[in-house]
């Protein structure tokens, strides 16, 4: 069964971006990883509302925390570091959806703040969606 693509049909602006996370500790995103990762089935993005370079041991006990409360194993391909993160809207989802934004272009055209992300592949029964059905979805986390 082919699943229907995210369409994005704005993104949000400097200042709705701001006023959107400003009760918002964290987002979690779970996504497919390519097909060849099958001990890591899972594509996890955490989107931590900091654009504080965290230190090692603190980046780890986060890991930690997270790997521990949403039954996440076996993680790997870790990257840990503060990224420009945009937020997309469309018609078909109630929060807008974050997304990092590697391409220097995408950079330049598109609105975003600094957060520290933590994107790796992992396991988890928790996530069967993405697991199983190939769905890709987020959880904000409150203050």
């Amino acid at each position: 069964m082919q699943e229907k693509a995210i369409k994005t049909e704005q993104y949000l602006t400097n200042d709705k971006i701001k006023k959107h996370l400003e009760k918002v500790e964290y987002i979690i995103m779970a996504a497919p990883a390519p097909e060849h990762f099958k001990e890591t089935p899972i594509h996890f993005t955490i989107f931590l509302n900091t654009a504080e370079q965290l230190p090692k041991d603190v980046q780890e006990a986060v890991l930690e925390k997270f790997l521990e409360e949403n039954s996440i194993s076996k993680p790997a391909e870790l990257m840990s570091q503060l990224m420009p993160v945009g937020f997309a809207l469309s018609k078909e989802q109630e929060t807008p959806m974050p997304m990092l934004l590697v391409k220097p272009e995408d950079q330049k055209s598109i609105p975003y703040a600094v957060m520290h992300v933590m994107d790796f592949l992992a396991d988890s029964t928790a996530f069967d969606e993405a697991k199983k059905k190939s769905l890709t979805g987020w959880s904000y986390s409150y203050e």
